[in-house]
């Protein structure tokens, strides 16, 4: 396994991590929301009674792009070597993945835990494992990058 030094960034890293808690802590202390964007984005989609703060959460995660370029610099420009319809069915079954553990990574993984939810625990726990999992068949077995 080789590392990409030129794209190691442990302070812009540790920054966005700091950016993300303290947005989800902020949202729950002020708002007692769970940070969950899968939530957020069905709720908005059901018209939940809380659907303008919903709203104001997923425009912000499309405006946060546009602002960074504004005022930091470009983005970096994506890679996919994937073909569209596999990363299709992907966001597919992570939806329904979603639905099934009643939230998503951002939900239980950083907003869960840290509020030390056996459930949260577990769902992270089955996500990550199912990760590593595919990555390990999709390399090691069959032979994709």
């Amino acid at each position: 396994m080789q590392i990409a030094w030129e794209s190691f960034t442990p302070f812009a890293s540790l920054a966005g991590g700091m950016l993300i808690g303290l947005a989800a802590s902020w949202l729950l202390l002020l708002n007692g929301r769970i940070a969950g964007i899968s939530g957020m984005l069905g709720g908005l989609v059901d018209r939940a009674g809380d659907w303008p703060l919903r709203l104001a959460f997923v425009l912000g995660l499309l405006a946060a792009p546009l602002v960074w370029r504004g005022l930091i610099g470009p983005l970096p420009v994506p890679q996919l070597g994937t073909p569209l319809p596999l990363l299709l069915l992907a966001g597919v079954l992570v939806g329904i993945g979603t639905r099934l553990a009643a939230g998503c990574t951002s939900g239980h993984g950083v907003c869960g835990l840290s509020r030390l939810s056996p459930r949260s625990l577990l769902a992270t726990l089955s996500f990550m494992g199912s990760a590593a999992l595919t990555v390990f068949v999709m390399r090691h077995l069959l032979g994709w990058n």
